[in-house]
């Protein structure tokens, strides 16, 4: 009888936690921008400019919070420096260097004019930052998935599913946001919601089957990759089994009536649940699929660390998040004129 010993090395992460903590912030800002936008042309006290309010104050918090994630997964300010230092079009980040700064104050002008009741302003903004919402989302998705050595991350379905889950978070962080603004869950169009989430669920399921169905036709080695790290490691098989129970639990939440999903407790059942997808989608494309090795067999180790490479840096970011939202909801209540005018 032989036995075989497999030593698997430690390797440490290029990708740290802090890089899931910006594309799920990035990602809930982007797509919050582009509800934001098409909400603004709604008429006054529609469904869709009902639901200003709690866009407005997500695109608020996560356009201040995404780029200090950014800067700290940096580690220093000199990489950042280098971007606009060293011409090199051809690098998605060096792109993502220009396109973010527009985006952010973008969001901030359009935030601006919502606050201060210039609906004229408002759409004027909200049609460039819709423009600049779509390539953030573009850049954020290709830097990923142009790395050809990792057949799990090279695919044109990254992006897309970065776009759908991302989305997903950010009107599960519209539903969370609404119980603390002013009129709470009672001023927020719950049914327009419901409606948007069903339909974010449905296109990731199509995505999903779109994915399935190129790589059992052989135009989609991501697939093939996939297969089998689902057939050789448990670990993969309880995320994706994970993944096929959150989204069931999603489903029966969401079908439940918009009156029901006004209470306290569905709502912050639906919303965490919907933000935990969006959140723990990027911990597995990030964190797990460097656990893969390019070549040989097993999985490398990762052990999170405790400090602000890891945990406290994830604290640290939904501190920061706590603090810019009570800093807005305070700030509403401080405006009664605002608050006249949040259906406006």
């Amino acid at each position: 009888m032989q036995i075989s010993e497999l030593l698997t090395p430690v390797y440490d992460a290029a990708w740290l936690p802090w890089a899931v903590q910006y594309f799920f912030l990035i990602g809930i800002s982007a797509t919050t921008a582009l509800t934001a936008a098409f909400a603004a042309f709604g008429r006054a006290g529609s469904p869709a400019r009902r639901l200003l309010p709690a866009a407005v104050t997500v695109l608020l918090v996560s356009a201040i919070a995404a780029p200090v994630s950014l800067l700290a997964d940096l580690h220093q300010p000199g990489r950042f420096w280098h971007f606009y230092a060293h011409f090199t079009p051809w690098s998605w980040m060096w792109l993502g260097a220009l396109l973010l700064p527009v985006f952010v104050t973008l969001s901030l002008l359009f935030c601006a004019a919502w606050w201060w009741g210039r609906s004229g302003w408002m759409r004027a903004v909200g049609a460039a930052l819709a423009v600049s919402a779509l390539s953030i989302l573009v850049y954020t998705g290709a830097e990923v998935m142009v790395l050809r050595s990792r057949p799990l991350w090279h695919t044109v379905f990254l992006p897309v599913n970065f776009a759908l889950t991302a989305w997903l978070g950010a009107l599960g962080a519209m539903f969370l946001m609404g119980r603390w603004l002013p009129g709470g869950m009672r001023a927020l169009p719950v049914d327009m919601l419901r409606r948007l989430s069903l339909t974010a669920v449905v296109m990731m399921a199509l995505g999903a089957g779109a994915w399935a169905l190129l790589g059992m036709l052989g135009m989609d080695p991501s697939f093939d990759a996939a297969l089998r790290l689902f057939a050789d490691f448990p670990i993969w098989r309880v995320s994706l089994a994970g993944a096929v129970i959150t989204a069931f639990c999603m489903i029966a939440l969401l079908q439940r009536p918009a009156r029901t999903l006004a209470e306290p407790l569905p709502s912050a059942a639906l919303a965490l649940t919907m933000l935990a997808a969006a959140w723990i989608f990027r911990w597995v494309v990030f964190m797990s699929v460097q656990g893969v090795p390019k070549y040989g067999a097993g999985l490398y180790l990762y052990d999170m660390p405790w400090g602000s490479d890891g945990l406290l840096g994830m604290v640290g970011v939904l501190g920061l998040c706590v603090a810019l939202v009570a800093a807005v909801t305070y700030a509403l209540e401080l405006f009664p004129a605002r608050q006249r005018g949040m259906a406006a």
